[in-house]
């Protein structure tokens, strides 16, 4: 489903160059469960940006199910993010404005979803995390554990193939 093969980035340039990944090879089949652990700044968000197209890398290639995504124009890579990806980001990445619900309807409103059918995926959504009672709540007032439960839920509720989740336990429960 996902292969990278010799995927490097780097940012910056000459004595300010930063190698934030060197030479990656992997491969992700579905069913598959990955965890990518390591210190902060050593490389973890910059491979998922990568493996999900939001970045490209600076070396090597990255394919899913079996395209290329460096040949892939920028409107195919949306149309690929919002059908067959989901995304959990370390900043959760809620709209401040609008509720928990709107929230988590948002992909379905950018697919053109009806406002019925997306209304009730999103509650399912909620509801199944937990949040079925603060759908009406916009995000500063929602706790942390909160927010990212509706950062989750969002992700899910398109049904996507694959989720990349950048630290998403980072606020939950324990």
């Amino acid at each position: 489903m996902i292969r990278a093969e010799g995927i490097s980035r780097f940012f910056g340039s000459g004595e300010n160059r930063v190698t934030a990944l060197s030479s990656i090879d992997l491969a992700v089949q579905p069913g598959d469960f990955l965890a990518v652990t390591g210190r902060s700044g050593s490389g973890k968000t910059t491979l998922l940006n990568l493996l999900s197209g939001l970045d490209k890398p600076s070396s090597g290639s990255v394919h899913f199910h079996g395209d290329d995504l460096a040949d892939l124009k920028e409107a195919d890579l949306v149309e690929l993010r919002r059908h067959k990806i989901g995304f959990v980001f370390q900043s959760f990445g809620l709209m401040p404005l609008l509720s928990a619900q709107e929230n988590v309807e948002l992909p379905l409103h950018i697919g053109g979803m009806s406002w019925r059918e997306r209304r009730q995926r999103a509650h399912e959504a909620l509801d199944a995390l937990g949040l079925g009672s603060r759908a009406g709540h916009r995000p500063f007032e929602l706790s942390g554990g909160e927010q990212q439960r509706v950062s989750i839920a969002r992700a899910l509720v398109t049904g996507p193939e694959v989720v990349f989740a950048d630290e998403p336990t980072g606020e939950l429960d324990t």
